[in-house]
């Protein structure tokens, strides 16, 4: 597990101040960026992206039924070659080598797609809500980080003060599990208080010196240690226990 920068020796009297890290505000921050730009995204689709989308339907629909149909009656008539005239006057396709105009050519001129979709009203309004869910969990990140930006674990010879207030005794903890440690640099601790048991987690990414935490914690520990996941040929749920003596 990588250290942060904390004193490399330590007495059993120094209390250990583990504040947020950098690397936690940095990934809050790009959540964040992340869920403005979508929640923006969604807000423009429902403003103006679906219904130019639809704007697009709608001029497809008229040129494959009332713009081929004329151009059919005109090359019926005998008058094709005026009508090609007021359509390129127009700015409309005429065809080519004795084809109908075709919608790809058209579309092609203002860059439109040429496979469009209309989009129903329920549709629009479904991208404000999802709008309005992206930015509102980007208040909720910027949020969080107004609370945690002052929070601290704090490590003691005897105890551990949980960044929420709780205190932890070393001499209550009765199991350490520790599985998600190396890659996640997450560790439970479970400790009995007010005749309850009870979970709290050290988080060595979020706080910055936990490890240094979590090693105090240990040198003292009597109880039920566990390190790694169970091995292939085990039984999923029996984790393996490396009692400390």
């Amino acid at each position: 597990m990588r250290r942060m920068n904390e004193p490399a020796n330590l007495s059993p009297d120094d209390v250990i101040t583990c504040r947020v890290t950098r690397w936690f505000f940095q990934r809050m921050g790009i959540l964040a960026v992340m869920m403005v730009g979508m929640g923006l995204y969604f807000c423009y689709d429902g403003k103006f992206g679906y219904r130019n989308e639809n704007k697009i339907v709608d001029r497809k629909d008229w040129f494959e039924g009332d713009f081929l149909k004329s151009y059919d009656m005109a090359k019926k008539d005998g008058t094709l070659e005026q009508w090609m005239s007021k359509a390129r006057s127009e700015g409309l396709p005429t065809g080519e080598n004795g084809e109908p105009p075709r919608w790809p050519t058209y579309a092609a001129q203002f860059g439109w797609q040429e496979k469009v979709k209309r989009h129903s009203e329920e549709e629009i309004a479904q991208q404000f809500w999802w709008g309005g869910a992206m930015l509102a969990i980007a208040l909720f990140v910027g949020l969080k980080v107004l609370i945690d930006f002052r929070k601290t674990l704090i490590g003691h010879a005897d105890r551990m003060i949980m960044p929420g207030g709780a205190e932890v005794r070393f001499a209550d903890v009765f199991k350490v599990d520790k599985r998600k440690w190396p890659v996640k640099g997450l560790a439970y601790i479970f400790y009995r208080s007010d005749d309850s048991e009870r979970r709290a987690v050290v988080d060595d990414l979020k706080y910055g010196g936990a490890d240094k935490v979590l090693d105090r914690l240990i040198a003292s520990f009597k109880g039920e240690l566990i390190e790694k996941a169970p091995d292939e040929d085990e039984p999923p749920d029996q984790p393996v226990a490396e009692p400390q003596k």
